[in-house]
């Protein structure tokens, strides 16, 4: 039995894993993260906020100390939680479906389908808009506030799931670097 078309391989995330490594995107995506977090405003006012509201700082006798031993006792009492907060806003910046989280799940496809020899998008984005025509049409026959809703819920736990999905193991290794 011969077959025309070419045996497709399996293609595994560490596959794509490994193609995004080598050809450079993870490190491009670390540096937009990097670059989204340093202009994060509500980050830096709150971590400001924390080390102003630190008993390292406000604790008699502060003023003494030696820079490094007030920067290691900040680190110590803030650490956690600032890191914390800045996790947070990584994990929003990823799954955020209009920016960086859609960048993230475009390209991911694209290798993927570039690995597999597929045609992108795998996933067309023409349930969307009908999704979106049935929100339209619902609103305009009953004001359609539950029909919005329904929709709301439904593809943003769609989406949440697909990122949620792929895995936090690899996330979580970006959050850590």
């Amino acid at each position: 039995m011969e077959s025309s078309s070419p045996q497709r391989q399996l293609i595994t995330p560490e596959d794509v894993l490994e193609s995004l490594m080598n050809d450079g995107t993870i490190d491009a995506i670390r540096l937009k993260i990097i670059t989204q977090l340093k202009a994060n405003e509500e980050l830096k006012n709150t971590t400001i906020k924390m080390v102003e509201q630190s008993k390292v700082l406000n604790t008699p006798g502060a003023e003494k100390q030696t820079k490094r031993e007030l920067f290691d006792a900040l680190r110590q009492e803030l650490e956690t939680s600032v890191l914390e907060k800045a996790s947070k806003s990584v994990w929003e910046l990823i799954l955020d479906n209009n920016g960086l989280g859609k960048e993230i799940s475009e390209t991911v496809e694209k290798v993927f389908c570039r690995l597999s020899v597929r045609e992108p998008p795998l996933f067309p984005s023409s349930v969307e808009p009908r999704l979106e025509r049935g929100k339209e049409k619902e609103t305009e026959e009953s004001g359609g506030k539950q029909q919005d809703n329904i929709m709301d819920n439904s593809g943003s736990s769609t989406k949440k799931r697909k990122f949620d999905g792929r895995g936090t193991e690899e996330g979580t290794d970006e959050v850590a670097s």
